[in-house]
């Protein structure tokens, strides 16, 4: 464990910034802000998959758009405030709502023609295949 001398002046600092973007998105709403940007998990599985599964919750299979190219995955979708005339009477909102854009750059090793997505429960999970070449192959040696 490394010990790390207390400076008080930094925090200060920093609890100053946090609070000026706050009082900013307050203001201004989430135009100065980071917007909002779904949780991904990426991981390969047992079929030598890349695996990314994102969490979109409240969201519909036609706001979620998704596209391949130059070896770049870009996944893309807006989660609209559905009850915008009550929004006046909610006491908190802590979700974040509005447009969104994720791009993952992905091995050359993926088959394009071969991805898929699929969209259940609020999760998206796209399955990225590996070209058969970039398998790992059992060589057996000879005498």
């Amino acid at each position: 464990m490394a010990i790390v001398r207390w400076e008080p002046s930094r925090e200060l600092a920093s609890m100053e910034v946090d609070r000026l973007n706050r009082m900013f998105n307050d203001f201004y709403g989430e135009a100065f802000g980071r917007g909002w940007m779904p949780a991904v998990d990426i991981f390969e599985n047992d079929e030598h998959e890349v695996v990314l599964k994102a969490e979109l919750p409240d969201m519909k299979r036609e706001d979620i758009n998704l596209t391949f190219e130059n070896g770049v995955l870009t996944l893309k979708g807006e989660r609209k405030f559905e009850d915008e005339k009550r929004r006046d009477s909610y006491h908190r909102i802590e979700r974040q709502y509005g447009a969104f854009s994720r791009s993952f750059t992905l091995p050359n090793t993926v088959d394009a023609g071969r991805i898929s997505a699929s969209y259940r429960d609020g999760v998206l999970t796209i399955r990225l295949p590996q070209r058969e070449e970039a398998k790992p192959k059992q060589i057996t040696v000879g005498e």
